[in-house]
């Protein structure tokens, strides 16, 4: 690829993925990684999202108010999400790229349909004691392996009780602390390199500037009607990761 329609790929996937974030607090690593592995590998996708998810979802994650009561809530939960990743980055260093690639493609659709669906789990008390440490790790291990911070974990904080901004902010936390493990177990196996640190700063702006005209796009359209544009979108992306992905599994 052209170095100018390299450049030109990571501003206008940060500008839209911003852009969906905006609306619906969730979507940049997803949409980012999803559109970035259809150009570039996985490994270079995960790296490139890496600055201006942090940048987002930390503003995200201190906004809101209520970070107390979600730590004491989910606290186990969010450890256990960021303590798992660097797990899952030794099989992504590992093992086959079209094969992780598959497995998210997978995980993206099946997070599309569950959304398409309206799919939401109640949990009781009793059960968020054990299912909060299982989502945890499950969620650290395929953040690690797939650069996806969604897959069990979005499905578990819907299913807890937490109103729409706590669940805002819950989400905030979560991607940014699988942020944060997911860059230091990437520069553990040497996946870092400073030109594509150099190359992840670059898409800060365009991140913001579609997070901005995101939050505008919330007040004129319903929630509801952009988030089913939005689970479609990723269902589209998913099947065209995994067919991407296909060719390679197949000559192996």
């Amino acid at each position: 690829m052209e170095p100018y329609s390299y450049y030109l790929v990571i501003a206008a996937t940060f500008l839209f993925a911003g852009m969906v974030k905006g609306v619906v607090g969730m979507g940049l690593p997803t949409i980012s990684l999803a559109i970035l592995t259809l150009a570039i590998d996985l490994k270079s996708a995960m790296t490139l999202l890496l600055v201006p998810s942090l940048v987002t979802n930390f503003y995200q994650a201190v906004s809101g108010g209520s970070g107390r009561a979600i730590i004491r809530k989910c606290g186990m939960f969010l450890l256990l999400a960021g303590a798992l990743v660097g797990l899952g980055a030794q099989v992504l260093n590992k093992g086959n790229l079209d094969a992780l690639a598959l497995l998210l493609g997978t995980l993206l659709i099946g997070y599309a349909l569950s959304g398409i669906a309206g799919t939401r789990l109640l949990l009781s008390c009793s059960r968020q004691l054990w299912v909060g440490p299982v989502a945890g790790a499950l969620n650290g291990l395929l953040t690690g392996m797939t650069g996806s911070f969604v897959v069990p974990g979005v499905l578990y904080l819907q299913s807890i009780g937490l109103d729409r901004n706590q669940l805002v902010q819950a989400m905030g936390m979560l991607f940014c602390i699988s942020t944060v493990s997911l860059a230091i177990s990437l520069s553990a196996v040497s996946l870092v390199t400073p030109e594509i640190a150099l190359h992840s700063l670059l898409g800060v702006v365009p991140a913001i500037m579609g997070m901005m005209v995101g939050s505008r796009v919330r007040r004129g359209l319903s929630e509801q009607r952009f988030r089913m544009v939005f689970f479609l979108a990723v269902l589209l992306l998913g099947l065209a990761v995994i067919a991407g992905s296909l060719p390679g599994l197949l000559q192996s």
